[in-house]
């Protein structure tokens, strides 16, 4: 059993997709969650149904019209190949992409949820103080969420790792570029090769107890 190769291709590939759709949604989805949470706007309720719509959509329908989206005959795709003369669709860069989108509620609602329940009382004493809004944002709302950041951190990072369904219809399966572990398990199995499956399928297994552990029992300490 010890003799039977391990895809590291894919593992590296897994990996490198999930630290950067990671780092990609902190960055998007920190200005987001901070303006939903104090925001009156109208539209309030129609932007968060927009971002949890991963979480009701089969994997295969929004795979399907990203895929579409990214298509050279898309418009997304058709600007990218303008500037770059590259494609998207079934690239390693159309996957963060799709990756970015599918785990967007993931690392909203956790950070929406944290500058919620810290209120409102933090940020009107900084400003008495004359902190001006960035300076409240960075030295006040951040530390105080950072429970939130840790969350949303941890499920982007766990849930991109086990995607399967949307990378599958973005990126297809190609050997160092797209090939994810979880289409390397479905072929493993496919091709009746279940040792191999199970190697792969244990060591995801492993890691997501890993991440949830670790994930709760920080929040605890921090709590």
């Amino acid at each position: 059993m010890f003799d039977i190769p391990i895809n590291w291709s894919a593992v590296w590939i897994t990996l490198r997709l999930a630290t950067i759709t990671t780092l990609v949604l902190l960055l998007l989805s920190t200005p987001l969650a901070w303006w939903l949470a104090h925001t009156k706007c109208w539209c309030k309720s129609t932007i968060e149904a927009v971002v949890s719509l991963p979480l009701v959509l089969p994997p295969t329908v929004l795979g399907f019209y990203l895929l579409i989206t990214l298509s050279p005959n898309g418009p997304i795709g058709n600007l990218w190949q303008s500037l770059t003369g590259g494609h998207l669709a079934f690239t390693f860069s159309g996957l963060v992409i799709g990756s970015v989108i599918f785990s967007l509620p993931f690392a909203v609602h956790p950070l929406q949820n944290a500058f919620v329940a810290m209120g409102q009382r933090p940020l009107e004493v900084a400003a008495t103080l004359r902190a001006s809004p960035l300076d409240r944002f960075f030295t006040v709302a951040v530390p105080l969420a950072r429970p939130g950041f840790l969350t949303a951190a941890t499920l982007s990072f766990a849930h991109t790792v086990g995607e399967f369904g949307l990378v599958l219809m973005i990126g297809g399966s190609i050997p160092g570029k797209t090939q994810v572990l979880s289409i390397a398990i479905y072929e493993h199995v496919e091709m009746v090769e279940f040792q191999q499956a199970h190697i792969l399928s244990g060591g995801m297994l492993l890691f997501s107890f890993i991440i949830l552990v670790t994930l709760y029992s920080i929040n605890k300490r921090l709590y």
